[in-house]
């Protein structure tokens, strides 16, 4: 059953993009300062212990930033060591730039099989600070390169991505950065 989201966005549909940066701050900026981004939220250099990456536990450390555009949601994603992952990987093989499509479900875990039943692959996956885990699926034969996110829709969630939504609502370019939490 599709619901629709605090910020305007039905369930089961690409609610975000996301885009791996060489410098999180840098790309910040210019998404401020030349696309009218904003306000992003910011989670620096988090080390998740329990991010999984081809059937292993990889802690890497990333720090992630999230904006709105209308109605999607904009994610930036800066790894800052060598470990595998599925940012290391897709950096490794196409370099910087699109990552994944978001797309929410309240049962993560049921649609799974229906996208490996299409011939998804779960690469990756993280709890998340909103509550749940995410999943990274990717095609065995994709049309462009870059993942499927699948993201739990739930009250953390849709609480943190509204409010965020509702602050770029009437954003005037003040504080560009904010506390993701």
């Amino acid at each position: 059953m599709t619901r629709m989201m605090g910020f305007g966005r039905p369930t089961r549909t690409v609610m975000q993009t996301c885009y791996v940066v060489e410098d999180i701050m840098a790309a910040i900026h210019y998404y401020t300062r030349t696309l009218n981004i904003g306000p992003f939220y910011l989670l620096s250099r988090a080390k998740g212990q329990d991010r999984m990456y081809r059937g292993r536990n990889m802690p890497s450390e990333t720090s992630v930033a999230m904006a709105f555009s209308g109605n999607m949601n904009v994610e930036l994603v800066q790894q800052h060591d060598d470990v595998p992952s599925v940012v290391k990987e897709h950096v490794d093989r196409y370099g910087y730039g699109f990552h994944h499509f978001g797309l929410a479900y309240e049962d993560v875990e049921a649609v799974i099989p229906l996208y490996q039943g299409e011939g998804f692959e779960v690469v990756g996956s993280n709890p998340v600070p909103t509550g749940g885990t995410v999943y990274f699926l990717q095609d065995d034969n994709p049309v462009q390169p870059g993942y499927v996110e699948l993201i739990p829709f739930n009250e953390g969630m849709d609480e943190t991505f509204t409010r965020f939504w509702q602050a770029a609502q009437d954003w005037d370019g003040s504080d560009p950065v904010r506390p993701f939490i």
